[in-house]
């Protein structure tokens, strides 16, 4: 029943865009697809199941932060961690300073442009402090990812989230089926983007015109 509200304030939020801010009637189609691309991007990275309080909903984002430091972390070798400039900017990543973050690890680049993983902690953070637009400096650090670490998965990976949250499913879904076509079957990460993909899959059907 948690998704009930949340259909609900979208449906609200349409109603007051279209009869009280006077949208235009052409432009209906593009803000309730808006709206449907929201909630999938929120049914693939949120946790509809917490409740509401300002106080759980900081603890949440917090949680965010060091999920996100931790899911790129977990794709790349434990036993060869970050060097000592990216571990400091993921501290201001993990407080939600995605800003500072991003400063850190554009001088780390700048010095050594074939670090993969300071490419793609930097595309993470630029995504994170325009809150989820996939700018054009953000792609440009998630293709330099990819030509530093040539078939890793974690610019991938974080490309077709980042495309999900600029609502572009689509696009996500191409890249990572791209991504697993192109994995070696033994890949430690497969099964779980095969799992996200399937998602993604299920919520485009649903959308999709019956």
């Amino acid at each position: 029943m948690i998704w009930l509200p949340l259909i609900v304030l979208a449906l609200a939020a349409f109603l007051v865009a279209a009869y009280l801010v006077k949208l235009p009637r052409a432009g209906w189609t593009l803000f309730a697809a808006a709206l449907l691309f929201g909630l999938t991007g929120y049914a693939l990275q949120g946790s509809p199941g917490l409740p509401g309080s300002p106080k759980i909903a900081a603890t949440k984002d917090d949680q965010s932060n060091f999920a996100l430091v931790d899911a790129r972390r977990q794709m790349f070798n434990p036993d060869r961690p970050p060097s000592q400039f990216v571990t400091v900017a993921d501290g201001f990543a993990r407080r939600g300073q995605y800003q500072d973050a991003a400063q850190i690890l554009s001088r780390v680049v700048a010095d050594n442009p074939r670090d993969g993983e300071a490419w793609l902690a930097l595309a993470n953070a630029l995504v994170e402090h325009a809150d989820g637009t996939l700018t054009p400096a953000a792609l440009y650090a998630f293709g330099q990812a990819e030509a530093a670490i040539p078939g890793h998965p974690g610019p991938a990976y974080f490309l077709g989230v980042a495309l999900l949250r600029s609502g572009r499913p689509g696009d996500a879904r191409a890249l990572w089926a791209e991504t697993l076509s192109n994995a070696p079957s033994d890949s430690p990460w497969r099964q779980q983007l095969e799992e996200r993909l399937a998602r993604l899959d299920e919520l485009i059907a649903q959308m999709s015109p019956q």
